[in-house]
């Protein structure tokens, strides 16, 4: 099936179970919600508590910009009384299905309240923003407010509560942010390259004074060329990187690629880790959570580079 049938078919079937299915009534109990990534499925979780039962689409390993809806996922979103996601197109055609049914269902996108001067504008094509917000902690500290208000709107007998937890929260991503500066700036100058498959942490790069490179573009859809990879290979062996990245949700192929290359030409470059990008780790372990995936990244990082 090609990409243009599958988002009208993905459209039409949405709407059908939608308006197939009889209006609930007035729903009694916890709050349930549904998200796209990991990321924003812990963020409700913190700050819904007990009064939420939420669910993710997208698991471990999962690449958002490749990711197809299935038919059990379209009634997990029918059943929601809150869906919550990414936007700025991380998504992909997703992305425009969610603001149709914004018109019908409490639909949200997290980055929707974010200003554009925070965000970083893409190069090739002007007007789109690099959707991976979730790099810069204290810029997704920002984003996951609009969870907050979204569940008091929703449920305003609990508005003490949700607003507790999100101050609880935001709490330990201000503490977050602060270690994330302090680790990175234990790498020497020189080797402060994060070079990895896809151009996911630019705003990880911008917020913790370290260069990125990334293989791919913004998306995992564009894919690196010969070119690409012998550029990459140059500048590797031109700045002595230690350590280039792979990426647990994006094909290791390209990187090998880099990595090959950087030997034939007579510079020993190793992988110096997996990084979790656009999306974390098993839900139930440390890197299962956002807080999680971060330290991890930077140790990871850190152990590589310093």
């Amino acid at each position: 099936m090609n990409k243009h049938l599958y988002h009208i078919t993905l459209i039409l079937s949405l709407f059908c179970i939608l308006s197939c299915t009889p209006k609930q009534k007035e729903k009694k109990g916890k709050v349930q919600i549904v998200t796209t990534t990991g990321m924003i499925y812990d963020a409700v979780i913190h700050i819904g508590g007990d009064q939420v039962e939420a669910q993710a689409l997208m698991g471990p390993g999962v690449d958002p910009h490749l990711y197809k809806a299935t038919q059990g996922d379209l009634q997990k979103l029918q059943q929601a009384d809150i869906v919550f996601y990414n936007g700025l197109h991380l998504e992909g055609k997703m992305g425009e299905v969610f603001e149709k049914l914004a018109r019908i269902k409490n639909v949200a996108a997290i980055s929707a309240d974010l200003s554009d001067s925070l965000l970083r504008e893409s190069e090739t094509y002007p007007g789109t923003y690099d959707p991976h917000i979730w790099f810069d902690v204290a810029l997704w500290a920002d984003a996951i407010q609009s969870i907050r208000d979204q569940l008091i709107r929703y449920d305003s007998a609990h508005i003490d509560y949700y607003t507790q937890n999100a101050n609880n929260y935001l709490q330990q991503l201000d503490s977050l942010d602060t270690a994330v500066k302090s680790e990175i700036a234990t790498i020497p100058p020189s080797q402060r390259l994060l070079i990895t498959a896809h151009d996911a942490f630019g705003y990880f790069g911008d917020a913790y004074d370290i260069e990125v490179k990334g293989l791919q573009g913004l998306s995992t859809l564009s894919e690196p060329g010969l070119k690409d990879i012998s550029q990459l290979v140059k500048l590797i062996i031109d700045r002595k990187i230690k350590a280039v990245f792979i990426e647990t949700s994006v094909s290791k192929k390209a990187i090998n690629a880099v990595v090959q290359g950087c030997k034939e030409s007579g510079h020993d470059v190793k992988i110096g880790g997996s990084l979790y990008s656009d999306a974390m780790g098993s839900f139930g372990e440390f890197e299962g959570t956002y807080i999680g995936m971060v330290h991890t990244n930077v140790q990871t990082i850190v152990n590589a580079l310093k």
